[in-house]
């Protein structure tokens, strides 16, 4: 890990209203403050951004007019700034999700409009993007009427050895799991979750023995044990991500593990807070810990920083983003920072250091 006191990182967007693409920033970890929000590529409802390992490269969901896909850019080292590549869009929504392999070769997206996975090949000479080589696309509905009318892909990416690709169902409540063949998708496992409970998002424990999937309709994270032989799941636990009490409309979006794995983070846009809770090394399940509130309307998501000292989220109906300091003894988080001005920010990315 390099001593750099700054750290660059790109926001994701919504551009319904103020926003008009992707935004960059800084993150002065000895001022214990974000500056510099900047636009640095203008593109419809990036909502969801990867950067390539070795930051030369930045991976956006977006869409242009009824088209959607993804778009390519080269990052400036030197700027940040991005460079247009190229998009692979096609007839239809544009995704919600996109992540890449670690040796670029590959990004993958989830669409949850459509339902689908789709697989671009990275033409590796230049970073662009070639089209999809493989689409996956479910079948079926979920209990909930007005939100599982039909499959709604909501994540799609790779397991820590990358032997394998997950994809989460919000609409169908499954997390199913890939091989790719030759470039094409070929389902090797499924697993069924709680009827109605809507996952969302999946984050691997750094043992590789054990992931966490967040639910949008039931707040709750599932703790699961994964086989990296099979690609396989098995249910271990469900903990709520909200009071008992708390009765008004929640729904939960982000989870995050943090890299020593001993803490699981999810966000509640309702309840407007991040969950904390601690991880039992031998059993993978969970204990609750803390509720914090984000300090804003609607947190789609949240990061950590490089050191894992910071965590920021970013509240998407209040155009704010909130900076945390974690202590990463007890996984609590303590406010630095609220009401940081950005247009509808949907995810937070940082460079690789």
């Amino acid at each position: 890990m390099t001593k750099s006191k700054t750290f660059t990182g790109y926001i994701g967007t919504y551009t319904k209203s103020s926003s008009k693409g992707i935004y960059s920033f800084s993150l002065d970890t000895e001022k214990k403050k974000i500056v510099n929000i900047n636009l640095v590529a203008e593109i419809d409802n990036p909502t969801y951004l990867t950067i390539s390992k070795d930051n030369k490269y930045l991976y956006a969901v977006g869409k242009d007019g009824a088209l959607g896909g993804v778009a390519a850019y080269s990052i400036d080292s030197s700027s940040s700034k991005l460079q247009f590549l190229n998009s692979q869009f096609t007839e239809g929504a544009s995704p919600c999700h996109v992540s890449v392999d670690q040796n670029n070769n590959t990004v993958l997206s989830g669409n949850y409009h459509k339902g689908t996975a789709e697989v671009y090949p990275i033409n590796k000479e230049s970073g662009s993007l070639n089209p999809v080589s493989s689409v996956i696309e479910h079948t079926g509905t979920g209990p909930n009427k007005s939100r599982q009318e039909k499959p709604h892909m909501h994540y799609v990416g790779f397991t820590p050895d990358e032997k394998y690709i997950v994809s989460v169902d919000l609409g169908i409540d499954k997390v199913d799991t890939y091989e790719l063949v030759d470039g094409e998708l070929k389902e090797v496992s499924s697993l069924s979750v709680k009827p109605g409970c809507g996952p969302r998002h999946i984050a691997f424990h750094p043992n590789g023995k054990f992931a966490y999937v967040m639910t949008e309709l039931s707040s709750e994270v599932i703790a699961l044990e994964y086989d990296s032989e099979t690609g396989s799941f098995e249910q271990l636990q469900y903990i709520s991500t909200i009071p008992i009490d708390f009765s008004e409309n929640n729904q939960g979006s982000a989870i995050h593990v943090s890299s020593d794995g001993k803490f699981v983070y999810a966000a509640n846009r309702g309840h407007h807070t991040i969950s904390i809770f601690s991880i039992n090394k031998e059993t993978g399940q969970l204990v609750f810990v803390d509720h914090t509130s984000t300090e804003g309307d609607w947190p789609r998501d949240f990061a950590f920083d490089p050191t894992e000292q910071f965590l920021i989220a970013s509240n998407e109906q209040s155009n704010t983003l909130a900076l945390f300091e974690r202590d990463q003894t007890t996984g609590k988080l303590t406010l630095l920072q609220s009401e940081i001005e950005a247009p509808e920010p949907v995810c937070v990315k940082f460079l690789h250091y």
